[in-house]
């Protein structure tokens, strides 16, 4: 158990990412990815290989999946091939999961019992995620997470994504708390980073994506195994 009031007396506020953190969207990326490359007559991808790329960002995921599977159908996968493909697969791919959004993804056990007892102490809370606004705000409400929050950022909100540390402190600026009394609680390298060049402590949970590597390996403040073990 880990208890934020010891490890943090004077904790102000609590940011929290989305994906692999509160809600394991993975069907959700893999469904719409499929239905895009469908689209452009390329094939299909699965889970294992999707994973990895998640937690950068859509564009990243989508020049990661567009190089994977044209170099296996012997397609150049050069900059310039991405490039001519992008705008495609972005129009497809939106269309897709907004389709589709939190259909195919679950909350992870103990998330609205965290949440829950953080906002009943009274701490501010916001969700920060690399994920598009307009993919993340209505995946919390179909969750039934979005009420937890006084602010929700995507990947769009600001000029730079997570591992910059710009969007924790425009979040922090937003919750009006001080970074180092403000608690980042993510499942990746990228939110570790930017919480640590932001000034911010950082949990890391257990079971997120973390590119497929072990997240016990990432520099963090703490680790859990379900929010409800942060208790506040």
């Amino acid at each position: 158990m880990f208890e934020l009031k010891k490890m943090f007396p004077d904790c102000e506020a609590v940011i929290v990412d989305l994906d692999g953190t509160m809600v394991d969207t993975m069907g959700d990326f893999a469904e719409a990815l499929n239905r895009m490359l469908a689209d452009l007559q390329l094939p299909a991808i699965d889970v294992p290989t999707i994973e990895p790329m998640v937690g950068k960002g859509s564009e990243h995921l989508l020049r990661a999946v567009l190089t994977h599977v044209l170099g296996q159908i012997g397609k150049p996968a050069t900059a310039t091939e991405i490039d001519n493909r992008y705008a495609q697969a972005w129009e497809r791919y939106q269309h897709h999961y907004l389709a589709i959004n939190g259909r195919f993804s679950r909350v992870y056990a103990g998330v609205e019992k965290g949440l829950a007892q953080w906002r009943s102490k009274g701490l501010k809370m916001a969700c920060l995620t690399n994920k598009p606004l307009s993919f993340a705000e209505p995946l919390l409400r179909a969750k039934g997470l979005r009420d937890y929050f006084d602010h929700v950022f995507g990947g769009d909100s600001f000029e730079r994504k997570k591992p910059d540390p710009l969007p924790l402190l425009k979040t922090c600026e937003a919750l009006g708390s001080k970074p180092a009394l403000t608690l980042m609680v993510g499942d990746s390298s990228n939110d570790a980073e930017a919480a640590h060049n932001a000034g911010c402590p950082v949990v890391l949970v257990s079971y997120g994506y973390n590119h497929g590597q072990p997240i016990r390996e990432v520099a963090a403040t703490g680790y859990v195994d379900a929010l409800s073990e942060l208790q506040a």
